[in-house]
């Protein structure tokens, strides 16, 4: 994958698979979102991306931590997660961990980050027994030109994200739409209801038979005057925002 960062007063975002989001900022930071780039949708290349400037982890589970140990040793990527998580982390032998937890905001390399809640488990799977990973997380994060993006992690829709839209504001929203393991497109359909975003991105899907949901069926779900808001991100293709 290139390393070249995009410099403009645009947000380029890049869909890596599952989860995955890489983000090349207007400042022209390196943003990425639970980076498991071994999953099935991930572009080839995906695991060889050369800089990385912050990770951010909504939970513990290994479809979405992923290789962020391995990147951020090669990379010296600063990693936020929940403070539970970043204990695990610092086990590990990883460095500029930046523990948090929901409500709170860091401001880092130009970037306003905030951890939002998420309604979902967060164990770590370690050789098959699980021990504590902190809670399932969600994040807006602020762009340096203002634009907010809230990535809502692994999470059944909940009323809170009305609070989350009031407070917050964002203008794009990414939600998990595979149903089985998080919501589906109803659910999904419903958060749009609260949220409101200008922009609506579709993750956690297709990446195993089990996670049935679509983009489609997201569109067909919502109100005819929000269906042009549904993007529909190919896995290593580029879109600007």
């Amino acid at each position: 994958m290139p390393s070249r960062s995009i410099r403009t007063s645009r947000l380029a975002v890049t869909w890596l698979g599952h989860s995955a989001f890489k983000f090349e900022t207007p400042g022209g930071r390196v943003v990425l979102i639970d980076p498991w780039l071994e999953n099935p949708k991930a572009p080839p290349g995906a695991k060889k991306i050369r800089r990385v400037d912050l990770i951010l982890v909504t939970h513990a589970h290994g479809d979405h931590l992923g290789n962020t140990v391995d990147i951020a040793r090669r990379t010296g990527a600063k990693i936020a997660c929940i403070f539970d998580l970043s204990v695990y982390l610092a086990s590990k032998g990883v460095d500029n961990i930046l523990g948090m937890n929901k409500g709170g905001t860091i401001s880092v390399d130009g970037l306003n980050i905030t951890m939002v809640d998420a309604k979902h488990s967060s164990d770590i799977d370690a050789g098959g027994m699980l021990s504590p990973g902190g809670e399932a997380a969600g994040y807006i994060i602020e762009f340096e030109n203002g634009l907010k993006v809230y990535h809502a992690g692994d999470t059944s829709v909940f009323g809170d994200m009305k609070i989350i839209a009031e407070i917050y504001k964002p203008e794009v929203a990414i939600l998990p739409i595979g149903d089985h393991f998080t919501m589906g497109p109803r659910e999904a359909a419903y958060a749009c209801k609260l949220l409101k975003p200008k922009k609506i991105i579709g993750m956690h899907y297709g990446t195993f038979p089990v996670l049935t949901g679509t983009p489609a069926e997201l569109k067909r779900l919502l109100p005819p005057q929000t269906r042009k808001r549904v993007l529909e991100l190919e896995p290593g293709k580029t879109v600007m925002l």
